[in-house]
């Protein structure tokens, strides 16, 4: 039976936006507000979406459904389209912020969940008093400015959180309504000294090492950019700094997206989807003047081509036009405790230009295609320590090693594998034991009691690059036991090689342990039935793929010595393992349902070897990824590049 007999997720109106014009822009925004109007609370304050829970009360995730789509629908409503159902979210503002009101959204406590809310609150207010102040009577209008500075004289932690409260203020400033000037140049003050360099900005202090879709479009470049044009008339030294620090960073930002329209998944909060393009649209709202290879119409492209890419993953929604929690279709376990059901409506900030008239050069200038010609395919970016990469079909990065700078879940996952790619999601892990639940992909796993527990990199030791015949090379340092020691250097792909990248791991054990190190997961179920892979022939002739009359006889998994493969409907990823005189056993792991963040179900081509106690062990490891959607006919392609390895890299094994 063909999978096409099966049913699917009934399509909604986002994606069947074609994303072309500001209308579409605007119609999208509309789609993603309507679905929300039947679940608000009586008195409109609230807006509960499902029923799943986070560390703060209930009170403060149904905040976080009525807050977070107004990043949209104030930008709507500011660039003077007529929404029907806005006046439900000014009543919820009033009788939120009225303690008379059985629906109060409560007193300020410290460190509260509520501070977060009052960011997109603040920036409706700044962008469309018109809707949100001007209507309100003197005492409603008190009520609100009361509530709102109220954050004053709470503590808050010392992360991008402290934006929040200076948008409080923002929002009230612009009214005219009391705020606290000190306030915010203290504020600022601070998060300034999150800034490393080159645009790069910490999620916190400089003795962490986060820099992740936070520094960019979740919270500090993106609010930057708006602080530039809301706070302009009074810190405009400030705000032309910001500029530049933006312009800085989007000569690395664009790297992590791919000329498809798809972004490198990587970090935290991913169920925030498609906020990722937010600092693009942020820099038309600032009216930044963009650096070269930059025009409008450059980044107009990544912005809806990114969008375009989302309207295919019809997954993202619930059966009422909700979003779901998850990246690609409904998963709890990509997320973190602080998600709640209405965590991914922080997606709506990068609805941001339709703040901007049509007039805007953003949305006069004709769409351009991603810039690949100006850019480099191999780029090593200094502050995040990352190996940007666009070759071989997709856009990837190297990292380093980044952590969170507290226990974030699966932050191992999120942060700390070899190898984030646009085409190929990361994975996290469904449980504590055996491979199957910790799914390592692009990772080098390691277990000291007979495979039941394994650990990867988490925290990474001396991160630097290093230079090896002008090819810019990774190198960390960790230790996944305290009497063993791995360092690992990570090599991008080279022209002629451009559908591999190597890593080299030197291991150091006192201790008997089973290591096994990943490929890219990839999706592992066939065209034709749905059914998982089966076993993969593979063609004597190269050229005789192109004749075969049936695409899924050239999908399936293979494993042997020293090498890992699988091929899909999605394309073909594999591993091999380069030293003939070390020997590792090639394994497929079958991936735990909903451990990938694109695709549910999905195997993992793994390499295997047990290692004895006080031993010193050389892997040379070579990754093969070509993804379906790469362009042209991958199919006759990825058995020749399998066939053609990569080189032992020289000058790094002792």
């Amino acid at each position: 039976m063909s999978v096409q007999a099966n049913g699917r997720t009934p399509s909604q109106p986002f994606s069947q936006s074609p994303f072309q014009t500001r209308s579409d822009f605007q119609e999208a925004c509309k789609a993603i507000l309507d679905p929300l109007v039947p679940r608000f609370t009586p008195g409109c304050s609230r807006i509960k979406i499902g029923s799943s829970t986070t560390r703060f009360d209930e009170g403060g995730a149904q905040i976080e459904g009525f807050a977070r789509p107004l990043w949209g629908l104030g930008s709507l409503l500011a660039g003077g389209y007529q929404y029907s159902e806005a006046a439900r979210w000014r009543q919820g503002l009033i009788n939120g912020t009225d303690p008379n009101s059985p629906e109060f959204w409560g007193e300020i406590e410290d460190l509260d969940q509520r501070m977060v809310e009052m960011c997109p609150i603040g920036y409706a207010l700044a962008v469309a008093p018109h809707e949100f102040w001007d209507p309100l009577t003197e005492s409603q209008r008190n009520n609100v400015a009361a509530w709102l500075a109220s954050i004053n004289a709470r503590e808050m932690p010392n992360t991008n959180w402290l934006w929040f409260r200076v948008f409080a203020n923002l929002g009230l400033r612009k009214n005219g309504a009391p705020y606290s000037l000190q306030r915010i140049e203290a504020d600022m003050d601070h998060l300034d000294t999150f800034h490393v360099g080159g645009g790069w900005s910490n999620d916190g202090p400089k003795s962490h090492h986060q820099m992740d879709y936070y520094s960019g479009s979740f919270a500090i470049q993106f609010l930057q950019l708006l602080y530039s044009k809301l706070a302009g008339d009074f810190d405009p030294e400030r705000a032309e700094r910001y500029r530049v620090r933006a312009k800085e960073f989007a000569r690395d930002f664009v790297h992590y997206f791919n000329p498809d329209g798809s972004a490198i998944a990587f970090g935290r909060s991913l169920t925030y989807r498609f906020a990722m393009v937010g600092f693009w649209g942020a820099l038309a709202f600032a009216d930044v003047e963009l650096p070269a290879p930059l025009t409008w119409g450059v980044v107009r492209g990544i912005l809806l081509r990114h969008f375009r890419w989302w309207s295919t993953k019809e997954d993202i929604f619930n059966s009422d036009g909700t979003l779901c929690l998850g990246y690609c279709y409904a998963n709890m376990y990509v997320t973190e405790n602080y998600n709640s059901p209405g965590s991914p409506y922080w997606c709506c900030l990068s609805f941001t230009p339709l703040a901007l008239p049509e007039t805007h050069p953003f949305w006069t200038a004709a769409e351009e295609a991603y810039p690949s010609a100006a850019l480099a395919e191999i780029t090593a970016l200094t502050y995040p320590k990352h190996i940007t990469v666009r070759r071989g079909g997709h856009s990837f990065l190297l990292s380093s090693g980044q952590a969170c700078h507290y226990p974030l879940k699966a932050t191992q996952a999120k942060y700390g594998k070899f190898a984030y790619s646009s085409a190929f999601a990361y994975s996290v892990p469904t449980g504590g034991y055996q491979l199957e639940q910790h799914a390592p992909d692009s990772m080098l796993a390691i277990s000291a009691d007979g495979g039941e527990i394994w650990q990867t990199r988490r925290q990474a030791l001396d991160a630097r690059f290093e230079w090896h015949d002008e090819i810019p090379v990774l190198v960390s340092g960790w230790n996944p036991f305290p009497d063993v020691e791995v360092d690992s250097y990570l090599i991008p792909p080279t022209a002629d090689h451009p559908n591999w990248h190597v890593r080299v791991h030197r291991v150091r054990t006192g201790r008997a342990i089973m290591t096994s190190e990943g490929a890219f997961a990839i999706y592992g179920c066939r065209s034709d039935t749905g059914r998982l892979l089966g076993p993969l022939k593979l063609s004597s002739n190269t050229s005789s793929s192109s004749s075969s009359p049936s695409s899924s006889s050239l999908e399936g998994t293979m494993h042997q010595s020293q090498q890992a493969l699988a091929v899909s409907i999605k394309g073909a990823v594999g591993i091999v393992e380069l030293q003939d005189t070390v020997e590792r056993d090639g394994r497929i792991v079958l991936a735990d349902p909903n451990s990938n963040l694109i695709d549910g179900r999905t195997v993992l081509p793994s390499l295997g070897r047990a290692l004895q106690a006080d031993t010193e062990t050389w892997f040379v490891t070579a990754v093969f990824a070509l993804p379906a959607d790469a362009g042209g006919k991958w199919r006759e392609k990825w058995q020749s590049g399998w066939e053609k390895r990569p080189g032992i890299p020289s000058g790094i094994i002792c």
